[in-house]
């Protein structure tokens, strides 16, 4: 479970930095070149929006590559990223895949234990 907590974690992460790119960029799109009537208007709170393009991705990375050697910590990580990407951007044809990988390779590393120690995780 380690493992694919790893797996899912990198990739879900790989894909909320894409989204997160195009998500600050939009952003400052806006901001330079003003709204576009009718096509393309600024989000209500723009530095919440950059901040969770900025730190979601990074929160799952960093989760998916500590899932072997410190799974509960890991699993938080990619959990408060999915967490982060749902309530900033919201679930939809984008962020459903991110949401989803890191949601649940948040949960695997939460519920995995190793089987030759006591304690799961501490």
């Amino acid at each position: 479970m380690r493992n694919a907590a790893l797996v899912l974690g990198l990739i879900g992460g790989t894909l909320a930095m894409i989204v997160g790119f195009f998500v600050y960029g939009y952003t400052v799109f806006i901001d330079w070149f003003g709204e576009i009537p009718d096509l393309a208007y600024q989000v209500d709170n723009p530095q919440l929006y950059r901040t969770m393009a900025f730190l979601s991705p990074l929160l799952a990375i960093a989760g998916g590559a500590m899932a072997k050697a410190r799974a509960l910590w890991g699993g938080g990580l990619m959990l408060m990223s999915a967490a982060g990407m749902l309530y900033a951007f919201g679930f939809g044809v984008f962020t459903m895949f991110p949401i989803a990988m890191c949601g649940l390779g948040g949960m695997l590393a939460i519920a995995a234990g190793r089987p030759d120690e006591e304690k799961a995780h501490f």
